[in-house]
């Protein structure tokens, strides 16, 4: 039974017999003309986007740039006003959001033991294993605390476990959405240990951040969000080092981009 307390969205559940192995690869991922409207307004703006199969992918803009709005619309959390994203050769789709794994920057736990938060999303996926459990504890550095309510945990601690949870889906694309926003040095650190190591492994991160030295340490390539758009999609030497638009330019020297 889904357990109340639990986001559906943020891990892509789905139960071991119907887990996307054997499927067509999940990427390269395809947008295009994507648009989201509230209010009566154009939050995202005919947006077009193309991600390869490897790395990780940091997704930047100023405040209002669609950064969180994207990530929730190629997980589909919500659905878009008009445009198509495509995973691999296949439209968006339940089975398609089911290999993915989506983190907030505010990590919603079970009410329950760390230990039996990891073991709720194993039993799930018919993969129930102590050992399972320990592996992606250690594997986050909170094997000690296992016992531990989940919600006594830090801040930084939540956090190392939701990435946990989420890993425990073996998802092939991980979206975080600024996953150590407010997070003191020691644990953004470690967090980022984390998902370099998921990224060596193979999985694909696409993770949203407003910390230019975050993506200097982390991006493979970057994404410059404005004002809906992409405006900018290159490596991450040259976005760095040259950006090709205005509004990155001006991002990256600190001005305020309207």
């Amino acid at each position: 039974m889904r357990d109340a307390a639990h986001p559906m969205g943020e891990i892509g559940w789905i139960a071991a017999e119907d887990d996307g192995h054997g499927a067509a690869p999940l990427l390269p991922l395809t947008v295009r003309g994507l648009c989201y409207e509230a209010g009566g307004r154009k939050l995202i703006n005919g947006l077009d986007l193309e991600l390869g199969a490897q790395g990780i992918s940091i997704v930047m803009g100023p405040n209002g740039a669609g950064k969180s709005l994207l990530l929730r619309l190629l997980h589909g959390l919500i659905s878009p006003s008009a445009g198509q994203i495509s995973w691999g050769a296949a439209p968006l789709s339940a089975r398609v959001r089911q290999r993915q794994a989506l983190v907030f920057q505010k990590p919603v736990l079970l009410r329950r033991s760390v230990g039996d938060n990891i073991d709720f999303v194993l039993r799930l996926r018919g993969r129930a294993s102590a050992g399972r459990r320990d592996e992606l504890l250690s594997r986050v550095g909170l094997l000690g605390l296992a016992s531990q309510p989940a919600r006594l945990l830090s801040g930084g601690e939540q956090q190392r476990l939701s990435l946990a949870r989420a890993l425990a889906t073996e998802p092939e694309v991980l979206l975080l959405d600024e996953p150590t926003a407010s997070l003191d040095p020691a644990s953004v650190h470690l967090i980022e240990g984390i998902v370099v190591d998921a990224g060596r492994s193979g999985v694909r991160i696409v993770f949203v951040t407003h910390d230019i030295g975050q993506a200097r340490r982390l991006a493979d390539d970057v994404v410059f969000l404005h004002r809906g758009r992409v405006a900018e999609h290159s490596v991450s030497q040259d976005f760095f080092r040259t950006p090709a638009s205005e509004a990155a330019r001006d991002f990256l020297a600190g001005r305020i981009v309207l």
